[in-house]
């Protein structure tokens, strides 16, 4: 008779406590093993009515494939916000700023040279010192700009590319990289036209920023943090004609007749565009408020325009210039100085002292006075809202205008040519 080993009995156990479970209770077998089980057992006649197939489980009606037609579409305001993005993002340029910057390195001195003697009570002490190694290429920083001429004129803001000395590159939507040169700085917004070569670009609609209002639709887009490329966020406008004092980079800039909104502008978002429903630029995207929530600010894009049209026209940024010193008229101005109106700007001397009208300046040519009150400018009012300052910003250096004028009781109509601020 055969001798058994062990490992040959409980292998011979194991398969009989499977066979027995598989024979009188095939539910106690669980899968996989029940699986595999069963696919031998019923190859056996006389088992195989143990193996009997078991209904596949019911799949709850949230969890199957729903049909194609099914698929969300959005509608109403929703759609409207898509559409706009969808059309605006391949406009939206990121801005990298590299620099050359110097490579800083540690390294060690001994405060006693080679002096054996002194090393003998203290030790061979090591202080860390720090020198400069050479100069390497080096991303600093990044914003934001979108395309406005077919051939790669791009706007941004002034801050974004305010360092002559560092290197700007543009990379697209689509993934495209141009190195990209500053062809203009506005000394009084905080706006700059880049260019890159490049043809056949798409561009953005320009919309007119006279006409937006408190309270509409607000899509921003931009580098977020210099990572995250055309990132949306949306709001509404919560405010228009805000002065406000921005700093940044070492630079402190007062901008004015700014769109205010709660639309989300992030680090990197600088120079992108502030669009309405219908994907039009109501503004430039500039500032926000630190340490509050969701209050950034927009230079209107009737400002931007302007800078445009002088850049295609002369190559370069004109500042217009009218040579006035004024004060805007408020409800409390109006007391105070007895006028009729409580809106304006009434033309008076400096603080110091300085003449109200500027010498050889187009306002004295034009016979502008002191005391005068400019009510419009162009048609368009002249309000703390919209100073003087930011009407005139919106007309090209040689520019003929009408401006409404209140003069001793009575309103005159003045015609002005501006010139070029000297």
């Amino acid at each position: 008779m055969k001798q058994y080993s062990i490992k040959e009995l409980i292998i011979t156990a194991v398969l009989a406590s499977f066979l027995t479970a598989a024979i009188f209770n095939p539910s106690l077998i669980v899968l996989p093993a029940k699986a595999a089980l069963s696919d031998f057992f019923k190859q056996i006649p006389y088992l195989e009515k143990f193996f009997k197939e078991e209904p596949a489980p019911a799949v709850p009606e949230e969890f199957r494939p729903k049909p194609r037609e099914e698929t969300y579409e959005p509608a109403g305001y929703e759609a409207q916000v898509i559409s706009a993005v969808k059309t605006a993002s391949p406009a939206v340029v990121s801005i990298v700023i590299t620099k050359n910057v110097p490579v800083i390195e540690q390294y060690y001195t001994t405060p006693f040279g080679d002096d054996p003697y002194l090393r003998q009570f203290f030790g061979d002490i090591q202080i860390p010192q720090f020198r400069q190694k050479g100069f390497e290429k080096k991303e600093v920083g990044g914003g934001t700009g979108f395309i406005v001429s077919k051939d790669g004129l791009i706007l941004t803001n002034k801050h974004v590319v305010a360092d002559v000395s560092a290197e700007y590159t543009v990379l697209t939507n689509e993934g495209q990289k141009y190195p990209a040169k500053v062809l203009a700085r506005d000394q009084i917004a905080d706006l700059a036209v880049i260019k890159i070569e490049a043809a056949g670009l798409p561009t953005l609609k320009l919309g007119d920023s006279e006409n937006v209002r408190v309270g509409q639709t607000a899509i921003a887009i931009g580098n977020a943090l210099g990572e995250f490329k055309n990132t949306v966020s949306a709001g509404v406008v919560s405010g228009l004609g805000r002065s406000v004092t921005a700093a940044g980079g070492g630079v402190i800039e007062n901008i004015y007749d700014v769109i205010q909104t709660d639309a989300s502008i992030n680090p990197g978002n600088s120079g992108g565009p502030l669009l309405n429903l219908n994907g039009e630029v109501m503004g430039i995207n500039t500032a926000m408020v630190s340490g509050a929530q969701s209050i950034g600010f927009a230079v209107p894009i009737n400002q931007a325009k302007r800078i445009v049209s002088d850049v295609l026209s002369f190559g370069a940024i004109k500042t217009p210039y009218l040579g006035v010193r004024y004060l805007t008229v408020t409800p409390a101005l109006k007391e105070s100085k007895n006028l009729p109106f409580d809106y304006g700007a009434l033309i008076a001397k400096g603080e110091g002292g300085e003449p109200a009208v500027i010498k050889d300046s187009p306002a004295e040519k034009s016979g502008l006075t002191e005391g005068d009150v400019i009510l419009e400018f162009e048609g368009r009012k002249v309000d703390p809202e919209h100073p003087l300052i930011s009407r005139i910003n919106l007309y090209s250096v040689g520019s003929t205008v009408n401006l409404k004028v209140w003069r001793g009781g009575e309103i005159k109509t003045v015609r002005i040519t501006l010139a070029e601020k000297p």
